[in-house]
């Protein structure tokens, strides 16, 4: 398969007028750090690896460049348990009247929390690594899991979601219709309770308990920065769906650094870019992106905007980026055949488009406008996550083996 697409990117800068910014504080330090001793409490519980990519960072002309892998994150392949688990002792806690200080792993696993608790069902819509977490975590607590997937989803994700017990099916539905179904379920049902990280009215305390997980990988890199001698990152990159790790990364390093922020923008896939319409926009009202969504970063296909992400994101983003899915295929590629002395990253679709957005904006010059409006140099210290690793065997090999999405007469500046 020799496939590709020569889109281009779309960015814009953030012009938004700020709103009150009322939902920052749920990503101060403070909260972070609650999540992060909730974590902690997990047997599986590991630091994931911060991966210094020197000589990429030479070759890109910039002065640092540092890679969350979060392939490594409780065996799952992916970031997304983080926020799943969560909110889920969140949803607990306050459902026995406890906090979540008193409800570490030993405790949430117990025959007698099951007892107090009675039985559950978390229902979730998923393209596959939000599920898994969400049902893992349900396996692990003694519960029931429900999940539903969009068409197009991987047979090998939806199997992954099963072996950890739950129920799972792929829909003839978009993502956000996948949503609305897992969601209706959940109402319907007794003892369900829908865990998504997209917030609609009265919908809110979940998706922000799901953010404030996402916060520990951001607490674990700053402290891994530190440790390596970077104060503070001068640029994070961050990739979006709904925007609840964009959310949740962004507003964790605007409270760590208050008055001196990195400069941070959202990377999207370009088919479900409701982020970056709603910026381009220009008014802080956000735009939905509707059909199929048909984008090889599964992880990003997301048209609705989690509006507790938006709020902080609109105050907080120095830029926001619609990538094609070309781009997402080349950060995968030079994630896994790295330069001499690099350490070796495998990154899926979704994981791997801020790492091609850094690389082309660096590299051709027909994005250098963009790298300039960053103000990206030979000093900037960057920070990239890669939220997944081969989640989807048989696509990875497609894009790394058979060039799926390969690029094409696009000459890279000398730097």
């Amino acid at each position: 398969m020799n496939r590709t697409n020569n889109a281009e990117m779309d960015f814009t800068m953030n012009h938004l007028p700020p709103s009150s910014d009322k939902w920052l504080s749920l990503m101060t330090p403070e909260e972070v750090r609650r999540a992060l001793r909730f974590h902690r409490s997990f047997p599986q519980y590991e630091v994931t690896p911060l991966h210094n990519l020197k000589n990429m960072a030479r070759y890109l002309g910039i002065g640092g460049l540092y890679v969350k892998d979060e392939s490594y994150r409780f065996g799952l392949n992916a970031f997304k348990v983080l926020g799943g688990s969560y909110a889920m002792a969140r949803y607990i806690a306050k459902k026995t009247g406890r906090s979540v200080d008193d409800l570490p792993y030993q405790v949430l696993s117990s025959p007698e929390l099951r007892e107090d608790i009675g039985a559950t069902t978390f229902y979730t819509a998923t393209d596959g690594n939000h599920g898994r977490g969400v049902a893992w975590a349900a396996h692990q607590l003694g519960q029931k899991a429900v999940v539903r997937m969009p068409w197009g989803s991987s047979e090998i994700r939806r199997d992954n979601i099963a072996k950890e017990g739950a129920e799972v099916t792929i829909e003839n539905l978009n993502y956000d219709d996948c949503v609305r179904l897992a969601a209706s379920q959940a109402e319907a049902d007794p003892n369900g309770v829908i865990v998504q990280d997209t917030a609609w009215r009265g919908y809110t305390d979940i998706p922000a308990w799901i953010m404030q997980g996402y916060g520990t990988l951001a607490l674990e890199a700053d402290r891994q920065l530190l440790a390596d001698g970077i104060e503070r990152p001068t640029h994070i990159f961050v990739q979006a769906g709904v925007g609840s790790l964009a959310g949740a990364v962004i507003g964790y390093f605007a409270n760590r650094f208050r008055g001196d922020e990195p400069t941070m923008c959202v990377v999207e896939a370009g088919a479900a870019a409701c982020l970056y319409r709603s910026a381009a926009k220009g008014t802080g009202q956000t735009v939905r992106v509707t059909g199929k969504l048909d984008t090889i970063m599964a992880g990003l296909a997301c048209g609705e905007p989690n509006r507790i992400a938006w709020d902080i994101l609109r105050n907080h983003a120095a830029g926001f980026a619609a990538c094609p899915d070309w781009m997402s295929a080349k950060g995968t590629r030079m994630y896994g055949v790295p330069l001499a002395g690099d350490s070796t990253i495998i990154s899926g679709e979704s994981g791997s488009v801020t790492m091609g957005f850094l690389a082309s904006i660096a590299r051709y010059p027909q994005y250098h406008s963009i790298r300039d409006a960053l103000g990206l140099d030979e000093n900037s210290q960057v920070l990239l996550i890669s939220t997944e690793g081969n989640t989807d065997p048989t696509r990875f090999r497609e894009v790394v083996w058979d060039g799926l999405y390969g690029v094409r007469h696009r000459n890279e500046a000398v730097v």
